[in-house]
């Protein structure tokens, strides 16, 4: 992969064909799992790996499936691999494990994953794959971290609340204080549809902005 090459992936992947803001793709653990930062970023993470192993081991063995069979086959692959991160997860995890409960295996159901399976892994090659669903695992982390970090500001006052799952030693930042009240609704399934329905229309504005540029 050359120079040119990686940074059409990575502005693809981070921005312009962004899977939480401009293609709209899992938008129910997007909007389920983004209560709070920590959870949001855990299994943003947890996606990216899963993105990069599927896209990595689906390009190489693209010349081996056959084009009839090819969904059933890369359901088949996806779902080994989440497995593999499910049970990773459980073992070194086991606290964040248990919060994000069944949308780690969900996974495999993501259409993020299979699109771009579909899209860009059978056709190219082995690490132009592999950059590719790392980026776009990556753009998927961001727009998880922000969403997840507004949605625990507003709603209790705090971020990183839960990190003393991954790393014991540390604990939540109280930014408005402790006796802050909280605004539920963030925290609510409204509130998400409120915070992302946002940042979608703020990445729409920013895009309309740079096409108006001479």
């Amino acid at each position: 992969m050359n120079i040119h090459a990686l940074r059409e992936s990575t502005y693809n992947g981070l921005w312009k064909q962004n899977t939480g803001l401009a293609q709209l793709l899992g938008l129910c653990p997007i909007l389920a799992i983004s209560t709070n930062l920590v959870n949001a970023v855990s299994l943003g993470l947890a996606t990216v790996l899963v993105m990069a192993l599927v896209n990595f081991v689906i390009a190489s063995l693209r010349r081996f499936i056959p084009y009839e069979i090819r969904i059933p086959v890369f359901v088949l692959i996806i779902a080994a691999l989440v497995t593999v991160v499910d049970l990773a997860f459980n073992a070194f995890f086991h606290d964040l494990y248990l919060m994000l409960g069944i949308f780690i295996p969900l996974i495999v159901t993501n259409c993020i994953v299979l699109a771009r399976v579909e899209a860009y892994a059978v056709k190219n090659k082995v690490i132009d794959s592999t950059v590719d669903g790392l980026m776009m695992g990556l753009g998927l982390v961001w727009v998880l971290a922000l969403l997840g970090g507004l949605r625990e500001f507003f709603g209790t006052g705090t971020l990183f609340a839960g990190i003393e799952m991954i790393f014991p030693k540390l604990s939540a930042l109280h930014i408005l204080g402790e006796d802050y009240p909280g605004f539920l609704l963030a925290v609510l399934p409204p509130g998400a549809f409120f915070a992302l329905g946002a940042m979608i229309a703020a990445y729409n504005a920013i895009n309309a902005r740079a096409a108006r540029k001479p």
